[in-house]
């Protein structure tokens, strides 16, 4: 099973660590954070519009198209108590493709992984809580 680790650093700052890999999140001075980082709902939308050109690339490449710039552009909207989250995703490509290829690749656009997980409806996700002891800084 793969890990992300959030160690808070303070107030709402915490260092994610994935692999070997370290950033900050944080959430927006308007909602009591620094802004030193995303917000995790930010992550979430990039993880998207990454994970959707990353897939759209490595298709292309099997087929030898050449596909130009690649931009994914993905406006959310948070959930709400009454609404689910929304996301519209937006690929601008710098290649002219036929109708279809171009109806080829939103299909497979929609096959990125992050995409299959925010579509279904039976993600289980289980929450544990532990307690540890802190130690106190001796001076």
């Amino acid at each position: 099973m793969k890990r992300a680790v959030a160690r808070r650093r303070q107030g709402f700052e915490h260092e994610v660590e994935l692999r070997s890999h370290r950033l900050i999140v944080d959430e927006p001075e308007e909602k009591g954070g620094t802004d030193l980082g995303p917000a995790p709902s930010e992550l979430l939308a990039a993880s998207l519009a990454t994970c959707t050109a990353i897939t759209i690339e490595m298709y292309a490449d099997r087929k030898e198209w050449g596909l130009g710039t690649v931009e994914v552009a993905v406006d959310y909207e948070q959930a709400t108590t009454d609404d689910p989250p929304s996301f519209d995703v937006r690929i601008t490509l710098g290649a002219e493709l036929s109708e279809e290829n171009r109806d080829r690749l939103l299909v497979i656009a929609g096959k990125c992984p992050v995409h299959r997980i925010l579509k279904r409806d039976d993600v289980v996700i289980h929450d544990s809580l532990e307690f540890v002891e802190e130690n106190e800084d001796e001076d």
